[in-house]
């Protein structure tokens, strides 16, 4: 795992999130440590993101140990829980979400 990404362990992180989010967007990368594409996508995906990195404040799910984590985040932003999965959070609202291989195809510039 880079070490860009928070790791996110905990129910009371969601509130920081949402509240950084206001001034930086949030990224949240749940993923599947058992899942070939998650680990696949995983990365791809962290080598592209080093380039905003200074732009978003970058989170690491882990799936397989924080479901309770993944299964709040689909509850608050009702979004349906996929693996992989990127959540872009801007001004305590998710804006945008992917899933599998569209998480490459994200152009993350325009939610800077």
């Amino acid at each position: 795992m880079s070490t860009l990404f928070t790791p996110f362990t905990q129910a009371e992180q969601l509130e920081n999130m949402l509240e950084e989010s206001i001034t930086k967007p949030v990224l949240i990368f749940k993923h599947s440590t058992r899942c070939g594409i998650s680990r696949m996508v995983l990365k791809r995906f962290e080598n592209s993101v080093e380039k905003y990195a200074q732009q978003y404040r970058l989170y690491y799910l882990d799936l397989l140990n924080y479901r309770e984590l993944s299964n709040s985040i689909a509850d608050k932003f009702e979004v349906v829980h996929e693996s992989p999965q990127i959540l872009v959070i801007k001004n305590g609202q998710v804006v945008h979400s992917a899933s599998h291989y569209d998480i490459l195809e994200i152009n993350f510039e325009k939610f800077i």
